[in-house]
């Protein structure tokens, strides 16, 4: 019974501590998460930027796992190079490290201030202040977490079963690391391992082989997580566990040599098992670094590309369910979402273009264009074929997906008449934006990519209050449309010559983008509508 008592005790903490690590990540992403995109996004263009990017990234998701994804994400819509994106994720892996010395630190005094300061926040009600408050509460959950592993480990560490374990553990290292990355793997986190490694009295060579395998197995996470997405984000992913396999390989052997190191060390970080993680991380980001071209090309013999061939016709649109409105109208769904997956392809597409000031990306947008505009009078055709058995609920439904589609359509309308035109002119008459310019039209593709994004998940889930951010995004973008031309009338008075020969092009983008987001966010209005959170006009009342 004792020993069962103490396995839920441990259990238990380990579960507030991953609670606590969730709150943290989801209120920093509702307070920040638009702004850690766009440091992702925009903040890759040296190595050194995607380094601190990942690292400052991390630091506000409190996740590494989290960091991968999203970059993974980013390079399947071609918004990160793959060589860069690997940089990322090193950052995001000191990034970590950096989390698990901070969270150590002797501050557990703190956390009952921090829980109460966090409610707080979340009382406001604005979405800043709610998320700085769920993440301060997560740091609180965290901190007193940390107090009780160190009470549920504290009969493992006074167990003669222990004491004969641990040995036999010293003596066989490539198990610990396997076990330490189970652990890991068990938990989606190196963070929480290394907390729990460094929560028990091991020998201080062991200690650092579990951490190598916390991070081999924090590596593995992102692998089985990101199994659904594309090829070139896939291999991001692998190669960053073929990162840190390398680094373990190397490091292993090593390992007594480092804990005497560390041990050595005058100014201490933390417990041994934050200081190794620190160290190793640290050490294998500048040991990786200068062969980051390396690991990418044997990433992509470990994973070749896949032969796949397009195809344009319908993959949803059974004819055979149009008698079951509910399953005709999943279908036509799935079908629309492709349909927006396409035209996200176009917008990623354009702004390829645009930042690598290379025309070949345009080629692509008039063919997909084509494909849009073929199947979206397909979804049409079909839904008209709906038999009259559908009910009020269902003829609703599909008048929504028929204005999303007919939006999708015209948002690929205006990527392939608008936009790329204009960004073909831009490349081919070699005109160059100032540097402040070219930021400002770069943050907002990259706004309008993300809100394209969150269109397509409000369409699938319905989501009221994802639906409701997509309306507040709205306002933000047009807030950066109206500075950003602003802005570039300063320059225009202050004689830049590149504004001047960019005017013209300059505020076409600006309103071209404007009207992405103004087809991407309708698909709100009527979920925000049945809810009763729209009004009729923006008129202020007499």
């Amino acid at each position: 019974m004792a020993s069962i008592l103490g396995f839920l005790q441990l259990a238990g903490a380990v579960a507030l501590l991953l609670f606590g690590l969730g709150l943290v990540r989801d209120g920093m992403v509702e307070a920040f998460g638009l702004r850690m995109k766009l440091i992702l996004g925009a903040g890759t263009r040296t190595g050194l930027r995607a380094f601190a990017s990942g690292l400052v990234a991390t630091l506000g998701l409190q996740s590494s796992t989290a960091t991968a994804l999203l970059t993974a994400s980013f390079v399947q819509r071609e918004m990160i190079a793959t060589r860069r994106a690997q940089i990322v994720l090193l950052g995001a892996n000191v990034g970590t490290a950096m989390t698990a010395v901070i969270v150590s630190t002797d501050i557990t005094a703190v956390a009952p201030v921090l829980v109460l300061l966090g409610y707080g926040l979340r009382r406001r009600g604005t979405t800043v202040t709610s998320g700085v408050g769920t993440a301060l509460i997560g740091v609180g959950l965290m901190l007193v977490s940390l107090t009780l592993l160190d009470q549920a480990t504290a009969p493992l560490r006074a167990s003669p079963q222990m004491a004969a374990f641990l040995p036999m553990l010293d003596q066989a290292w490539p198990v610990a690391l396997a076990f330490a990355a189970g652990i890991a793997l068990l938990c989606s986190s190196s963070l929480a391992a290394v907390l729990l490694i460094g929560s028990l009295v091991l020998p201080p060579d062991l200690t650092v082989v579990m951490v190598l395998g916390a991070n081999l197995g924090g590596a593995m996470a992102p692998v089985l997580a990101g199994a659904t997405l594309d090829i070139a984000a896939r291999r991001v992913l692998l190669g960053n566990l073929t990162v840190r396999a390398i680094g373990c390989l190397i490091a292993l052997p090593l390992a007594g040599l480092a804990a005497g190191a560390l041990n050595g060390m005058p100014l201490a970080v933390g417990p041994l098992a934050v200081s190794a993680h620190l160290a190793f991380n640290l050490a294998l980001a500048a040991l990786i670094w200068p062969f980051n071209g390396l690991v990418c090309r044997l990433v992509a013999v470990l994973m070749p590309q896949d032969a796949h061939a397009a195809s344009t016709a319908p993959r949803w649109l059974d004819a055979q369910v149009l008698d079951a409105p509910p399953l005709a109208l999943t279908g036509a769904r799935r079908e629309v979402l492709d349909i927006g997956d396409s035209v996200e392809r176009m917008l990623a597409q354009t702004r390829a273009a645009f930042r690598k000031h290379d025309p070949a990306p345009l080629a692509e947008v008039r063919a997909i264009e084509d494909q849009v505009d073929r199947r979206q009078q397909q979804v049409k055709n079909y839904l008209s074929r709906l038999t009259g058995d559908a009910t009020e609920a269902e003829r609703r439904q599909a008048i929504d997906i028929l204005d999303y589609v007919i939006n999708l359509e015209h948002i690929g309308d205006i990527i392939d008449r608008g936009l790329s035109p204009e960004v073909a002119k831009k490349i081919g008459l070699g005109l160059r934006f100032s540097g402040e310019g070219f930021r400002e039209l770069d943050a907002l593709f990259l706004l309008t990519q993300e809100n394209l994004r969150m269109a397509q998940t409000v369409f699938m889930t319905r989501d009221r209050d994802m639906a409701r951010r997509l309306m507040e995004q709205k306002v933000t973008i047009r807030n950066l449309e109206r500075q950003s031309a602003q802005r570039h009338l300063i320059r225009l008075r202050e004689g830049q010559t590149e504004s001047r020969e960019t005017s013209s092009l300059h505020l076409d983008l600006l309103r071209d983008l404007k009207r992405i987001n103004a087809h991407a966010v309708s698909v709100a209005h009527p979920i925000l509508q049945d809810e009763g959170l729209l009004i009729e006009s923006r008129l202020r009342g007499s």
